[in-house]
């Protein structure tokens, strides 16, 4: 992907974010970040990332569900897949299946748990940028 494609992490934990920055970086993507949901969805709002990827579990609960569902309302935004990367599959013994999360439940592109490897991330945001500008492409 070209240095010109934008992600916007958003996750309150500065550690885990630090180090999913800088292989995204590394990877030549321009990201951004907001440690907290409400400066997420301002910096969503404000400017539109290619991709957000967005933890679950911030501030007072699982307020990462709030704002996926948020942009699968707003038209300006629901195009931008979202990848979520949390730790909730075994913190709470949620049983997502092995492929997107159901759109019942929060309306994301994918659900990837923590910790990541590296090479497993970049494949995943990678394909989910594809598959995005392959919809946009059929769209038009």
């Amino acid at each position: 992907m070209s240095e010109k494609t934008r992600l916007l992490i958003i996750d309150d934990d500065p550690d885990f974010v630090e180090g999913i920055k800088s292989i995204l970086v590394k990877a030549d993507y321009k990201v951004d970040v907001a440690y907290n949901p409400e400066d997420g969805l301002n910096s969503l709002k404000a400017d539109p990332p290619d991709l957000l990827l967005l933890d679950i579990m911030m501030g007072r609960g699982a307020e990462g569900i709030m704002i996926a569902r948020k942009l699968s309302r707003d038209e300006s935004l629901r195009e931008i897949p979202v990848l979520i990367l949390t730790g909730i599959r075994e913190q709470m013994a949620f049983l997502f299946p092995g492929e997107p999360v159901h759109p019942r439940f929060v309306p994301v592109d994918e659900l990837i748990e923590k910790p990541v490897e590296p090479d497993f991330l970049l494949e995943r945001v990678d394909a989910l940028l594809k598959a995005a500008e392959k919809r946009r492409a059929e769209s038009s």
